[in-house]
């Protein structure tokens, strides 16, 4: 079979070992569950409850405060112990609901809502949805059911399930796929009913061979849904190189997949709108990787949102030495986190200790125009070039030669013998760009 692929990219050590073999484990919490109204793009959520209120599993607890926003419901039964400021993983602090988990794990009874597929509109899908507060949960939060109800409905033809995993260290959604293939396959057939003409495609990168013969074993049947094995090399898995590579279009910075006739769903998010549409469950959990050479049993676990992240280190073993870095998230695109005294939220995908932080370690020098950076550029900019006109503020500059195109996944930082921070200095100049564009 063909391997797809994209031009550039780079190949890290992908550390998947750690974790690769380690069965999904339901966690359950001991502490109190704390819950952001911003883990999604757009507007905060709107609380419904209050101090001293008793709540149930699966309750809704937060409304999605407008159209660009989603649903919070509680992952344990409790009281509302207070609506406050508290840390989230990407920094900065969020009004969040916190409640008191009880231990009981008591739940909304979620049948009672449910109906046969069958009987369900295009309408009604949408609905259970936004109401289940699905977003993407590869990282970026964007609401489902907004993404799922494009202007050119009609032109979508293609629906990508992203099973690449190309972030090194992350295995959850390789558990995932190994584990629960039927809610993968039926997760895609309840989002390709939703547009006439679709097809899906599963794309998986050909490291993972074993998921690759099991959904293709699972979807010998179907005949709108493909698995497609693809090249594995960072990034792989991102937006725009997943389209590329499983299709030939080109999406830009001023497009939006939908342009292409594409729709792109994380593995996880699949899973969730199969439980939410055929189980009636919102999203209170997801499955994050513990991982790192720093963590004395590294583990996928299944996890209720609102979870500590320094309980779910503890429920892995905790440290075997003191990490020099820790991150939310894989080495290419994480967070670095200042605090394990956060929650696991929507986004959340993987928490990795390092006992070195190369980054850290290094001291950048000026750059010896060896060209690495522009030829592994998957965004297909001059890395170096954008970078000094981001130092020199430069924004006309910076526009002129496609800055916004570029996607931060990181490639050009690491393969830089200067060790420049090339990434986050252009990081920096397109958010102030976007900004800007808010503004005005």
């Amino acid at each position: 079979m063909p391997r797809f692929t994209f031009r550039g990219g780079v190949h890290p050590n992908d550390g998947k070992k750690l974790t690769k073999d380690k069965e999904i484990k339901a966690y359950i919490p001991q502490g109190e569950a704390v819950y952001p109204l911003s883990q999604h793009i757009g507007a905060p959520a709107k609380a419904v409850v209050k101090k001293g209120d008793r709540v149930l599993a699966g309750q809704l607890i937060a409304e999605a405060g407008g159209f660009v926003s989603a649903n919070i419901h509680s992952a344990v039964s409790g009281t509302v112990k207070s609506i406050e400021k508290r840390e989230v993983p990407g920094g900065g602090m969020v009004d969040s609901i916190i409640i008191e988990n009880d231990g009981l794990f008591e739940e909304v009874d979620y049948s009672a809502n449910v109906r046969p597929l069958k009987e369900l509109s295009r309408a009604d899908i949408l609905k259970i949805i936004r109401g289940s507060g699905i977003v993407g949960m590869g990282g970026a939060g964007f609401p489902s059911d907004v993404k799922l109800s494009p202007k050119n409905e009609k032109d979508i033809d293609c629906i990508l399930v992203n099973g690449a995993e190309c972030e090194p260290y992350l295995t959850s959604d390789y558990r995932r796929m190994l584990e629960e293939p039927e809610k993968v396959v039926e997760g895609l057939k309840i989002v390709l009913s939703l547009f006439d003409g679709a097809q899906g495609i599963i794309a998986i990168e050909d490291n993972k061979p074993d998921v690759i013969r099991l959904l293709r074993e699972k979807t010998k049947d179907e005949p709108l849904i493909r698995v497609n094995k693809v090249k594995t090399k960072y990034p792989q898995g991102a937006e725009r190189q997943l389209i590329y590579a499983n299709t030939g279009r080109y999406v830009n910075s001023s497009m939006l997949p939908a342009d292409a006739g594409c729709i792109v769903h994380n593995v996880d998010t699949i899973i969730s709108i199969y439980e939410a549409v055929v189980l009636g469950r919102p999203l209170i959990s997801r499955v994050v990787t513990v991982t790192g050479d720093c963590i004395a049993e590294p583990q996928n676990f299944i996890v209720p949102l609102g979870t500590s992240y320094r309980e779910l280190i503890e429920a892995a073993g905790g440290f075997t030495k003191d990490p020099a870095k820790v991150i939310s998230g894989g080495p290419m695109m994480g967070k670095a986190m200042y605090s394990l005294d956060v929650p696991v939220v929507k986004g959340t995908s993987a928490i990795l200790t390092l006992s070195r932080d190369a980054v850290a370690e290094s001291t950048p020098s000026q750059c010896i125009k060896c060209g690495k950076c522009v030829s592994i550029c998957p965004g297909r900019v001059q890395p170096n070039l954008l970078a000094d006109l981001a130092e020199a503020r430069d924004v006309e500059g910076f526009l002129k030669h496609d800055g916004m195109e570029c996607c931060e996944c990181g490639c050009c930082s690491f393969v830089c013998p200067a060790k420049r921070h090339l990434t986050q200095t252009i990081a920096g100049t397109r958010k102030q760009v976007l900004a800007n564009r808010k503004k005005g």
